[in-house]
């Protein structure tokens, strides 16, 4: 397994740990994890450290591709390099992310791309073209879509899996006890509708959109007793101020950032989930609500649509500048016997993206490749 930062924070991190150690404690595997950074690891998992040029910084990814490739060759043979980056050579490469050239252009709206950009997309194209892998697994369909539109390759090589969601950590817990204590603490009373948005990044993950559909709501449904909890660190003096121009005032509370392993409670004193990000590969918050059983509110512009059942456990708003598409999105969730329901299908839904049957796909992935290698030396002629 190879990825900068292992363990850390952050979703392809987060990803890489948990598929890791769960097939190192499967006794066929001997895992061994190149990183230049890594935390919280088992003792069965052999980490190998690759270093990183990070001045000039152009040098960061070619410099980690480069060391990770001599680090793997003296460190082998082994039967198979699985990479969650942009490395040189790989059999497998799991992309967190989109194509570097189609993030800057269409996501950054940049005509020109930086000599970090340049040398970055030159090891991604690298690794797509020349690097040997025999399948590129997309974390949503999303995410396959535009890495197939950027690079025309083969369709059967490119798969979908999604990440997992744990939700031991919400079954420990008690619902009742999350929502009395959490909504106290922030003012929040018992009949009032609570709609999460978790995020560290307010603009890209979309709290404007939400904020000007719960402003349409209020406009024709003035008496409804809809708070939003903003919980994340971002600009909260620009966007309490534009709660206060939708005449939301006291209805939207920020909480500021929360610890990952606090989030389970947060979740629990909810009643709706709401991200409707300008563009996301996946959005694990969308599986992490739905484990403590809140229907979602999505933009068309998020990988977790795959999970999202359109008007079972979620809806998605193709368009989430349209402030009445949203407010008639979440009136349809205030009703009691709607969300009721709702809520059923979204705790369905996590159980059945657990991390166990992420594992199961990986592999599969890895057997077909295995099985293609057996394949190859099968028909090497023998004198």
């Amino acid at each position: 397994m190879v990825i900068p930062k292992y363990g850390l924070v952050g979703g392809a991190e987060g990803f890489a740990a948990e598929l890791t150690q769960r097939i190192a404690a499967d006794p066929r595997f001997e895992v061994h994890v190149f990183a230049n950074r890594w935390a919280g690891f088992s003792g069965s998992i052999i980490f190998h450290r690759v270093p990183i040029v990070r001045f000039p910084k152009f040098l960061t990814a070619a410099s980690f591709a480069w060391f990770a490739g001599r680090e793997i060759s003296a460190s082998g043979p082994f039967d198979l390099i699985h990479t969650h980056d942009r490395i040189f050579r790989a059999d497998v490469y799991t992309m967190h992310g989109i194509p570097h050239r189609w993030w800057i252009r269409e996501v950054r709206g940049k005509k020109r791309m930086s000599l970090f950009d340049r040398a970055l997309a030159r090891v991604e194209d690298r690794l797509v073209s020349e690097g040997g892998c025999r399948r590129f697994l997309a974390v949503s369909e999303l995410t396959r879509k535009i890495f197939l539109n950027e690079y025309p390759i083969d369709q059967a090589r490119v798969k979908v899996v999604h990440p997992g969601i744990d939700a031991s950590p919400y079954a420990k817990l008690d619902r009742e006890r999350c929502r009395r204590e959490i909504r106290g603490r922030f003012g929040i009373v018992p009949d009032e509708t609570l709609i999460l948005f978790v995020s560290m990044n307010f603009a890209v993950k979309g709290l404007d959109h939400i904020l000007r559909g719960l402003g349409s709501l209020r406009s024709k449904n003035p008496e409804g007793r809809v708070r939003l909890l903003v919980i994340g660190r971002g600009d909260q003096k620009a966007y309490s101020r534009l709660a206060r121009e939708l005449g939301l005032g006291g209805a939207v509370v920020f909480t500021g950032a929360v610890a990952r392993e606090k989030l389970p409670e947060f979740y629990l004193a909810g009643d709706l989930f709401a991200m409707l990000s300008r563009f996301d590969t996946f959005g694990m918050v969308v599986l992490e609500a739905m484990a403590a059983g809140l229907p979602v509110l999505i933009s068309g512009s998020v990988g977790a649509r795959d999970v999202v059942r359109e008007g079972e456990n979620g809806f998605v708003v193709e368009n989430p500048a349209d402030p009445e598409a949203i407010a008639g999105r979440i009136a349809t969730m205030l009703n009691g016997a709607v969300r009721e329901r709702m809520c059923r299908e979204a705790l369905k839904t996590a159980g059945e993206n657990s991390w166990d049957m992420t594992v199961a796909r990986v592999l599969n992935v890895y057997e077909e490749i295995r099985a293609d290698q057996r394949l190859v030396i099968s028909k090497i002629p023998h004198p």
